[in-house]
């Protein structure tokens, strides 16, 4: 069991328990050496006994210690403690996307495009080095106080030349955010994470799911044979231009996607340059009465 004030490899001094998820505990730490707070995150103990947790822990420390991009949780170390792998990472002053959303419901379009410009850098920054993330959602986006924003957990990330997107488990990911072709067991793509993209861009500007009632096998079922909603039939004011890239982004057929993050992130910088996508419309009551 860690404490606090232990050492990790003589090095990192336990400050305090950030909190606890399905496949770790994570602490903040002080790294004695270069004297700055990290974030320690090491596999739960009784997890251990399954090699399939193992492995995918260790997927995460590989493909995040091989990624730098300003946009993506920098690892900086890792080790076994105890027989328990472990990894540290920069120190994270901020909430999750989910968090914001859950206190604002939902997010202006025009820092919605933002927050996905920087998502979508990071994404086709992976993809470049040849890693499927295979769960985005904003559970996994930390946004900081700058505004700037932190792709994070690649714990079941895959190499794009493995072709692997089932363990024993089953099918991997957040089933709210997978792709059709995902959630019908075939293996994950670069544009698999384009329509967890989208759901995600979708969840941002309306404060909702496209598919959130029902249990697990529902949603995926209406993944795979439902019409993708309109973002306008839960939010009329938001740009047409934005619902375009979003259903482009989701459509059920994988070839009909953008195939590339670069260019969905092409497709928002220029609905970006567009000001009037993010003039405030008003209906003909607001016109008359002048009401706001």
């Amino acid at each position: 069991m860690i404490k606090i004030g232990d050492r990790i490899d003589e090095r990192y001094r336990v400050v305090s328990r950030i909190g606890t998820g399905g496949m770790a505990e994570v602490f903040e730490a002080n790294d004695v050496v270069l004297k700055r707070t990290v974030a320690l995150k090491i596999m739960r103990e009784e997890l251990l006994d399954n090699h399939d947790n193992v492995v995918r822990f260790e997927n995460e420390v590989r493909a995040c210690a091989a990624m730098h991009h300003p946009n993506i949780i920098q690892v900086y170390d890792h080790g076994v403690y105890d027989s328990r792998p472990w990894m540290v990472s920069e120190y994270i002053k901020g909430q999750t996307l989910f968090e914001k959303l859950e206190f604002l419901t939902q997010i202006n379009q025009l820092e919605a495009c933002e927050i996905m410009s920087q998502l979508l850098d990071a994404v086709s920054y992976i993809h470049k080095n040849g890693i499927i993330h295979r769960d985005i959602k904003p559970q996994n986006i930390f946004y900081l106080s700058n505004g700037s924003i932190k792709l994070a957990d690649f714990g079941i990330a895959v190499d794009s030349n493995m072709n692997e997107t089932k363990t024993e488990e089953g099918i991997m990911g957040s089933v709210f955010y997978l792709a059709p072709e995902v959630c019908e067991g075939k293996p994950a793509t670069v544009q698999s994470d384009i329509y967890s993209l989208g759901v995600t861009f979708f969840q941002l500007v309306t404060g909702r799911l496209p598919y959130e009632v029902g249990h697990a096998i529902d949603i995926a079922i209406a993944h795979i044979k439902k019409p993708f909603p309109s973002v306008t039939k839960y939010n009329p004011d938001i740009s047409k231009e934005i619902d375009k890239i979003i259903q482009k982004a989701c459509k059920k057929n994988p070839k009909d996607r953008y195939k590339s993050a670069d260019q969905m992130l092409e497709a928002i910088r220029l609905t970006l340059q567009n000001k009037d996508n993010f003039k405030e419309k008003r209906n003909f009551l607001k016109r008359f009465f002048g009401w706001k």
